[in-house]
């Protein structure tokens, strides 16, 4: 890391975010721009602001739900009634100084509002405007709400989450509001520097309903291979075997010997070198068919032992393997300690305030936090006098 210069600018200097978000993909795809160095507007309805603020089921010595102050750091909050004339006028004229607006309203709410693509185009022609919705801005399902839950059920993700002939089960974090903001994050880069060439912006329509489906690249190639629709293989994989959560004398870990000299060094180190040359396991496509009576052998040798003997066993001999942690042993453990993954932040009402560590590291300019997640209409005021001095120069 010898590279890092925090003199630099971040990436993302000069370049203004408005946040027309709520809930997570949009306001974690503007927290992403953020802390890459964006001066991010979070826009807020007055009194209420972003319904996470209250969402979650504890609270904390201020208003604001935890899930908010992960969701926020490094933004400007302005309070601005968008249904009123006088904030839509506004709201117009903070556009014009804008590179990028982010919107997550259903199909067909903003063009009420007035603060449509087109709208915003006739004033601001080189803005990059980003539609997050359940669904898309077309199609059959287009005015659906669209939460994370359904976007993971109909989209097929569900259908391959579990364990076969087992209750329907999602995925344990949100795949499609995660997604959907990176895909998001990824489009508004790739047009906003198109219109630095071109000078004109365009619109960006991504859903969740899309993003869950992108995902599904195995799993598709698998059904237009062969015809089966695919499903739920628990902690298993369809491209090899063993490669899944395994039993051992005290519990489960996760393994992998995914090609035929780590199937090898497998059967070596289990003391059963029968098994490489087995007629029903021989080879990838044979482990895969037999996985089932495969894995049952398995776990007859790795219940002679501990999970955590045989992780160090594995990984010695050079096999992938590793211990399933909860989330506190993940985060406060060596590696994420390590890695920064839970830093804190500085809050006018909470203190320190745990945070969610950057999940890239920009070693030449490092992501940094400059603001603490705002209060609702923080910086209403700052902001407004910033519009008006414009307008005056």
């Amino acid at each position: 890391m010898s590279d890092t210069n925090t003199s630099l600018p971040l990436p993302l200097q000069g370049i203004r975010v408005l946040d027309v978000s709520q809930v997570m993909a949009g306001p974690f795809a503007c927290m992403l721009l953020a802390d890459l160095g964006a001066d991010v507007i979070k826009v807020e309805p007055p009194g209420t602001g972003d319904q996470t603020r209250g969402a979650m089921g504890f609270k904390m010595k201020g208003p604001d739900s935890m899930g908010f102050l992960n969701m926020n750091r490094n933004k400007r909050s302005l309070a601005l009634d968008l249904k009123s004339d006088e904030g839509r006028e506004f709201f117009y004229r903070l556009a014009e100084t804008a590179d990028v607006i982010v919107e997550n309203y259903r199909p067909g709410v903003v063009q009420r509002l007035k603060i449509d693509y087109e709208s915003i185009r006739r004033i601001n022609p080189r803005i990059v405007y980003v539609s997050i919705s359940g669904f898309g801005q077309s199609g059959p399902w287009a005015s659906r709400p669209g939460f994370d839950l359904m976007a993971q059920a109909m989209s097929g993700v569900m259908s391959v989450t579990g364990y076969p002939d087992g209750k329907p089960v999602k995925a344990g974090v949100p795949v499609a509001d995660i997604g959907c903001a990176l895909f998001a994050t990824y489009g508004l880069l790739a047009a906003y520097i198109g219109a630095q060439k071109t000078g004109q912006g365009q619109h960006i329509d991504a859903s969740l309903f899309d993003s869950a489906m992108a995902f599904s690249v195995w799993d598709m190639s698998e059904y237009w291979g062969t015809g089966k629709p695919p499903t739920p293989l628990g902690t298993s994989n369809k491209m090899s075997a063993p490669y899944q959560a395994v039993k051992a004398r005290d519990g489960h870990f996760v393994m992998g010997a995914t090609n035929q000299k780590l199937w090898a060094k497998l059967c070596a180190l289990i003391g059963r070198p029968d098994l490489q040359e087995h007629p029903d396991f021989a080879t990838v496509a044979l482990r895969l068919r037999n996985r089932e009576a495969l894995i049952a052998i398995l776990e007859s040798e790795f219940g002679k032992r501990d999970s955590a003997e045989w992780v160090d066993t594995l990984l010695a001999a050079g096999i992938p393997a590793g211990p399933i942690l909860t989330y506190p042993e993940a985060f406060e453990g060596e590696h994420g300690t390590h890695r920064r993954m839970c830093m804190e932040i500085d809050h006018p009402i909470e203190g320190k305030v745990k945070n969610i560590g950057f999940p890239v590291k920009m070693l030449g300019t490092p992501q940094r936090v400059r603001r603490h997640p705002p209060l609702l209409g923080e910086h209403t005021e700052e902001i407004m006098a910033e519009v008006v001095a414009r307008a005056a120069a």
